[in-house]
């Protein structure tokens, strides 16, 4: 099997949109005349832009989109020339209260500088008590890459699967949730499944990330497991989009074929995606011929393979996507 690589797709980038409704003020004669003259004109019976509930109006969202559009970047860099901001040298000013995260951990750790409840009282107060080293964000440099490259993977994914809110998504290792944060915010909930190995990262995402983005209502399922066993997320489950980023590049390559093995099941035929970034030894080392034929038996079919710029960093990621041929 030979992977060849496309070119780079264009950044196709978008925003939420909604429409405002403007309410005109009339007078009363005008009113009237309105009232009296509807019972006979052949009206639409609602509205495009909005709906009207309980006699009020509530936007409607008429398009919903995930990545950021040209537009949106050439907006930002207006406002960005407009307030004559430049960019300084390569480091970042400290603020008013000028404490690395170090400092900012000591301080937590010996309670300095924040009103704190203590003994039994913390546990009637708090609701989710983090270990400091949370607090302080001490994981989001946990990754190789800037946190906010987690933005740059949902965007391909999402777009390259044609997710919608009510696809189901399952990661293969989501660490603290750097990528499955986008996922989640996105989806219906119960929609994002995760396995994850790494108790630490675990602890990160449960007790820190979820409640502080507020997405506990969101109702993801992770579990903990290191065997590429699926069944725990239920027999019936299956999935628009399965990923996995650089994970089994740290797996034998006998454990990524059992896990892909078991998969296939649970990927919705056709229109499903398995994605796979960086490369896939697993399936090179075999020979192109030999992995081809190990794929088809399995019913998958190789797609090839894609790069993604990313949107806020000079790099990129290499992507290979498969799908499930058998219903």
């Amino acid at each position: 099997m030979a992977f060849l690589s496309s070119s780079s797709p264009t950044m196709q980038k978008g925003i939420f949109v909604s429409v405002p409704v403007l309410v005109l003020s009339v007078s009363f004669a005008a009113a009237v005349f309105f009232l009296l003259s509807s019972s006979s004109c052949s009206c639409p019976p609602s509205l495009s832009s909005s709906n009207v509930v309980g006699g009020s109006v509530t936007d409607v969202r008429l398009e919903e989109r995930i990545s950021t559009t040209r537009e949106d970047i050439e907006w930002v860099r207006d406002l960005i020339r407009s307030n004559g901001l430049h960019m300084q040298k390569n480091e970042l000013r400290k603020g008013i209260n000028p404490r690395t995260r170090d400092q900012q951990l000591a301080d937590l750790k010996q309670y300095k500088g924040i009103s704190h409840y203590e003994g039994e009282e913390a546990n009637n107060h708090t609701a989710l008590p983090c270990p400091g080293e949370l607090l302080v964000e001490q994981h989001h440099s946990n990754y190789g890459e800037p946190w906010a490259g987690g933005r740059d993977v949902f965007e391909f994914l999402a777009e390259s699967s044609n997710l919608k809110p009510n696809s189901r998504v399952l990661e293969i290792g989501c660490g603290t949730l750097r990528v499955g944060l986008h996922f989640i915010r996105y989806l219906n909930p119960s929609h994002f499944h995760c396995l994850e190995k790494d108790e630490l990262s675990l602890m990160a995402a449960l007790r820190y990330e979820l409640p502080s983005q507020g997405l506990l209502h969101k109702r993801p399922l992770i579990l903990r497991g290191d065997d590429m066993e699926f069944s725990k997320f239920g027999s019936g489950v299956t999935y628009d989009l399965i990923y996995a980023s650089a994970v089994f590049l740290h797996m034998p390559d006998k454990l990524v074929w059992a896990g892909l093995e078991r998969l296939v099941e649970k990927l919705k035929p056709y229109e499903g995606r398995i994605f796979v970034s960086h490369n896939v030894k697993f399936c090179s080392r075999l020979g192109g011929d030999e992995c081809a034929k190990k794929l088809a038996s399995l019913g998958l079919e190789y797609l090839g393979k894609q790069t993604h710029d990313s949107l806020l960093f000079n790099h990129y990621e290499i992507w290979f996507g498969f799908r499930r041929l058998k219903p």
